[in-house]
């Protein structure tokens, strides 16, 4: 199957929480399947921290790789896009095709670099709604996504209540907590101490390559858990049978973290990296509530499936239990299952069948309610 990319300019400034705006925005996107007569089969999913708007499919029949949720979203597949229009966008901030801090500043014709204002998830969402708001969408059926895919999810459904008949925030929570922050703080310090960022203002052809690496082997850590790493590597040599006794890598699970580094390198770009992970920082919809969730979901009006992993600490399940323990105080309609799983945080990529089964039936109940 192959997807196209789109690209939708909004047609007026977007307000951001920091009190700026931006001007001339671009929404990288991609659609998939056909929107049906009334408009009432739109599913919209948001991606992860470092995902972009290819979903599913491929761009050419020569690519390698198809989109990143290709088991999921296709012709006869969970998200069935013989059945549903699906849209995918990369959100603002990102670095594949939306406007974001290597973009061009209209008022100075160069790159924005560092002057590209700090941005929230909330910022993010309120693009998503003026690019469905153009593709002449009234209500959504539902809006999925894990990670930070799910944050978006989740302020979706506070902000735009009535735009949406479902929602489906998986592995993910209502606050980024304070040990996801400090991750995050050690990964952008990783970039910033790169003597080739340069307080921003670096060439595309000569990246702070090893502190965004080094970055990205962090957050990777992050995604997996103790059972996967032991299952995949153990303390396995990589390609010796003996120590070297010098810092270079000995094990495979070293060798495994470099290359990942590595490969992220050349697909993104190090401030994106900043802003990004700056947004999922700022990430609480209890700031507004002085720390009350269900007074933060008190208007939602969205049918839930909140879905959690065993095995993800980065997000863990007692996250997503006080997300339905404060609907159900709001007599919301909610359905949650934490599946047992060793691949940590990322189950939601890989859990494919089991995740894929509980999205397929939970969409077809809400088509017919």
């Amino acid at each position: 199957m192959i997807t196209l990319p789109q690209e939708c300019r909004l047609t007026e400034d977007l307000p951001l929480d920091c009190g700026r705006s931006l001007k001339d925005v671009v929404i990288r996107y991609e659609t998939v399947g056909e929107l049906n007569a009334d408009a009432s089969n739109a599913v919209l999913i948001t991606h992860a921290l470092t995902g972009d708007a290819h979903v599913c499919g491929k761009h050419d029949v020569s690519d390698r790789k198809s989109g990143w949720w290709d088991e999921m979203v296709g012709p006869g597949k969970y998200i069935d896009t013989n059945r549903y229009f699906v849209i995918c966008s990369n959100v603002l901030g990102g670095c594949s095709g939306s406007t974001g801090p290597q973009s061009i500043d209209p008022d100075t014709g160069k790159p924005y670099h560092l002057d590209f204002p700090v941005i929230t998830v909330r910022d993010m969402v309120r693009a998503q709604k003026r690019l469905v708001d153009m593709l002449g969408i009234r209500q959504l059926l539902a809006v999925v996504g894990g990670s930070m895919g799910g944050m978006q999810v989740l302020q979706w459904a506070v902000d735009y209540p009535d735009a949406m008949r479902a929602i489906v925030p998986i592995a993910t929570a209502a606050s980024y907590s304070p040990q996801n922050i400090a991750f995050d703080w050690v990964a952008r310090d990783a970039i910033r101490s790169d003597a080739n960022w340069k307080n921003g203002d670096y060439p595309p052809d000569d990246p702070p390559g090893r502190g965004l690496a080094a970055a990205r082997m962090l957050a990777h850590i992050t995604y997996l858990s103790e059972e996967s790493l032991g299952r995949k590597f153990g303390r396995n040599l990589q390609d010796k049978s003996e120590y070297d006794f010098d810092f270079a890598h000995d094990f495979a699970v070293e060798s495994y973290l470099e290359h990942q580094g590595k490969r992220f390198v050349e697909r993104f770009d190090a401030n994106a990296y900043l802003y990004i992970t700056r947004a999922t920082d700022y990430f609480d919809l209890t700031a507004e509530t002085d720390g009350d969730l269900a007074k933060a979901f008190a208007n939602v009006s969205a049918k839930f499936l909140i879905v959690s992993f065993s095995s993800d600490w980065l997000f863990p399940t007692r996250q997503s239990r006080l997300m339905v323990e404060a609907l159900l105080r709001d007599r919301k309609e909610v359905s949650f299952c934490e599946i047992q799983s060793g691949y940590g945080h990322d189950a939601f990529l890989l859990e494919v069948d089991r995740l894929g089964r509980m999205v397929r039936d939970f969409l077809r109940q809400v088509e017919v309610k």
